[in-house]
């Protein structure tokens, strides 16, 4: 009640949205997940700013960016999610060979400015789903790119509302991970580039896409890669050779084309889901004697 009293109060001092026991499921690739007790969408960086200072953390706080590497259980968020919108989503050149770019700029968007501007090493971006935010929080990568690889700084908001640059030297980097903070909100970031022809950015995206496309599923309901790959071995490798490619609870499931994708058929429960990933962990685990890490992230509370 603290916290819902605290929202009435100052609702009406901001352009953006506040909604009350929003479901999330929408806002997820697995279209899967109960109701926020609070959603917050900043109109602006300034809102964001003034909204921490005034909840003064007496709820937690989760930024959620796309949802494509989430898993809401269905019992929903007792807590406030902030969703960055359009304010947060832009892309700018700078200085000819530098990008900024938003927390909830499309890494697919960002790609593509990329390649407007002859700017290389943002190819990858193409294929890697989600925001900017998230990719820099994961590290994300695939084809032996990473995002730590093009980034050189990250603007940071605390929960007390206060922002900072924190620079890449300042930054420690490994396999889908980075050491800030949790309780750190990323609203922009800087990266960059360098100068190339177009026909040769354009063609790395194309093949980058078309490897994508050959091996993983695409146009369903899934996050992408659950576990991350293991020191030597990849994760879906693991995963079909301890006998779990074809697993079901319900209507959660392993994807037929990639074993390392598990898939929403129609009507799962994020618990079906959650239970399989445990499943083939421990498989795993009892054949191989390897703990998989979860790539995905599971947030909320089960009914």
């Amino acid at each position: 009640m603290k916290l819902l009293s605290k929202i009435e109060n100052i609702k009406n001092k901001f352009s953006g949205k506040i909604f009350f026991d929003e479901d999330l499921s929408k806002f997820s690739w697995f279209n899967l997940g109960g109701p926020a007790k609070v959603l917050f969408k900043p109109y602006n960086l300034n809102e964001l700013s003034f909204f921490l200072k005034e909840i003064k953390r007496v709820s937690e706080i989760k930024v959620l960016g796309a949802g494509s590497n989430t898993l809401i259980r269905d019992g929903g968020f007792n807590g406030i999610i902030i969703k960055l919108g359009k304010s947060f989503s832009h892309t700018t050149l700078f200085n000819s060979n530098k990008i900024i770019a938003g927390a909830s700029a499309l890494d697919k968007n960002v790609s593509n400015f990329a390649l407007e501007n002859s700017l290389s090493g943002f190819e990858f971006l193409s294929c890697i789903p989600g925001t900017i935010g998230g990719a820099i929080r994961m590290n994300s990568g695939c084809y032996g790119e990473e995002v730590s690889k093009i980034l050189l700084s990250v603007q940071v908001m605390d929960l007390n509302g206060k922002i900072r640059v924190i620079n890449l030297k300042d930054i420690k980097f490994s396999y889908r991970e980075c050491s800030l903070d949790n309780n750190l909100i990323f609203v922009s970031a800087t990266f960059k580039g360098i100068k190339k022809k177009k026909i040769d950015i354009k063609n790395k995206i194309d093949k980058f896409i078309f490897e994508k496309k050959q091996s993983q599923p695409t146009r369903i309901k899934t996050c992408g890669s659950t576990f991350k790959n293991s020191k030597n071995t990849k994760a879906w490798k693991l995963i079909k050779d301890s006998n779990c490619a074809g697993m079901k609870i319900g209507q959660a499931e392993i994807s037929e084309k990639h074993c390392n994708f598990f898939v929403n058929k129609g009507n799962a429960k994020s618990e079906d889901l959650e239970n399989l990933i445990y499943q083939v962990k421990n498989k795993v685990f009892e054949r191989t004697g390897i703990n998989l890490d979860l790539e995905l992230q599971i947030i909320g509370n089960k009914l």
